[in-house]
């Protein structure tokens, strides 16, 4: 798993990472432009809707939202990734922290009308992603959602065949979504396949 450091110096390459792999259908982007697209028009359905990122990396997606009105709040772990997102979205406010360890003190005096995390939470284990959503729910506004772009899969048996097809490319390290697991925790959660490694879950407030 990359630390602090490791996604400073990843930073610059990151998104072409990213599109290659999408580019490919490769684990693990495969579907990526697609999940940050349906998550994009979900959060246009509001106007100047304020929007928290959790781990937003070099801002791809909160960059379009910010152009198109949303306020945009964002914590992340990498200076060098919020150097970059910064210099796309000057008047939005992003800020420093590991969120494994919860969201920084500023982001906890905000209501949302949306929490992104895109391929993000999977550095949570399971027990962190319920504790740390169930926490994230106190910060939405009435009706307000919680959107989740990822490696995420429908149920164990879908996550198995992936790791099979993967090989050596399998990343052991990420803990991933598995839809069917977290409806105990949230039944009213809403999953959407986008490909075969990648989907969003919703939780509405």
């Amino acid at each position: 798993m990359l630390d602090k450091n490791g996604f400073d110096l990843w930073a610059d390459g990151y998104d072409k990472t990213v599109g290659i792999s999408d580019e490919e259908n490769a684990y693990p982007f495969a579907g990526y432009r697609d999940v940050l697209g349906n998550i994009f028009q979900a959060i246009m359905e509001k106007p100047n809707a304020t929007v928290l990122d959790i781990g937003f990396g070099t801002g791809t997606l909160t960059t379009k939202l910010y152009e198109h009105g949303c306020s945009i709040y964002g914590q992340d772990f990498s200076s060098r990734m919020i150097e970059l997102a910064s210099e796309k979205m000057p008047g939005s406010h992003l800020y420093q922290g590991d969120f494994t360890k919860g969201l920084v003190e500023p982001l906890w005096n905000q209501c949302y009308d949306f929490i992104v995390a895109t391929y993000s939470l999977h550095h949570l284990t399971d027990e962190q992603k319920i504790s740390f959503l169930r926490t994230l729910c106190n910060c939405l506004k009435e009706d307000g959602k919680i959107l989740i772009g990822d490696v995420v899969f429908e149920n164990r048996d879908k996550l198995n065949q992936c790791r099979q097809e993967a090989g050596d490319e399998w990343d052991d390290e990420e803990i991933y979504f598995v839809a069917d697991e977290l409806r105990s925790a949230f039944p009213s959660i809403a999953f959407m396949q986008v490909s075969y490694c990648a989907g969003i879950l919703t939780l509405t407030r």
